[in-house]
């Protein structure tokens, strides 16, 4: 019997999890929402502390969550109510480092999404929940088994995508399936599926450019600058994961390597420090 069918989820973040369902709803009430984070009195607490906080730096103090979905908007509250519930989730597995980098490309794919967002007139806001989102069975892992999860990451070695096997053969399944399994489990907005089923296939440079190519990209490039998922992984090249961009959105994306990255650093620190 494969081990996962012995295994447990511990419980993810409930207001957490309605604060994404919620948001994605097109009669959404604001003050509907509002009311559900500040249900929670630990949620919205640190919610707020990151709308104060270095990562945004707000002209003025923001006081109320119905004021926090007023500045930054409602689709950026769910993904900021979804990093708080993640960063919860995995609690004291991030004492591991292996678990701590993983959690670090997790972010840094989110930061990376939301700039690609810019470029294709999409919504930065959606990408970078959505960026959040791709990793969700490894986060699951992480939680789950973290010394034998952060055992078989610190001892691959190739592209991201190679570590599926070695999960499968562990677990029973891999990230990507997990992440499918619980998007359905929890609940989620259905979109989420094809994000963290699919963003480690290959992908068809033909395909219409959407949401999965977009976060299948920023999860390699967040690799390229220095967030890989774990230290063996084989990193693509920064100059040649742009070329990949449609010509619309590579004649926009001014950003070069060093700069992508120190933007995503600067983020990721200010975080780190809350």
């Amino acid at each position: 019997m494969p081990l996962w069918a012995n295994l447990r989820l511990p419980p993810f973040s409930q207001a957490a999890l309605r604060v994404v369902q919620l948001a994605s709803k097109e009669n959404l009430q604001l003050h509907e929402l509002s009311e559900l984070i500040s249900s929670d009195p630990a949620l919205a607490s640190e919610v707020l502390t990151i709308v104060n906080s270095l990562v945004y730096a707000p002209r003025f103090p923001i006081a109320s969550i119905l004021q926090a979905i007023a500045v930054m908007g409602a689709n950026h509250l769910q993904g900021l109510c979804l990093m708080v519930g993640v960063r919860g989730y995995l609690g004291k597995s991030l004492h591991y480092p292996t678990i701590r980098a993983l959690w670090r490309h997790n972010l840094a794919t989110a930061a990376v999404a939301e700039q690609l967002a810019s470029t294709g007139f999409m919504d930065r806001d959606i990408a970078f929940t959505c960026g959040l989102m791709h990793d969700l069975g490894r986060m699951a892992f992480a939680v789950v088994k973290p010394l034998e999860y952060a055992e078989m990451l610190g001892r691959q070695v190739g592209p991201s995508a190679s570590i599926l096997e070695p999960e499968r053969e562990f677990f029973g399944r891999d990230h990507c399936q997990l992440g499918a399994q619980l998007v359905r489990d929890w609940r989620l907005p259905e979109e989420f599926e094809s994000i963290v089923a699919q963003h480690h296939e290959e992908r068809d440079p033909a395909a219409p450019w959407g949401m999965v190519e977009l976060i299948q990209l920023s999860c390699r490039m967040a690799d390229s600058i220095g967030f890989a998922a774990f230290a063996g992984c084989q990193c693509p090249v920064f100059d040649d994961l742009v070329a990949e961009l449609p010509t619309r959105e590579r004649k926009v994306f001014h950003l070069d390597m060093e700069t992508l990255a120190a933007e995503v650093a600067r983020k990721i620190a200010a975080i780190e420090a809350l």
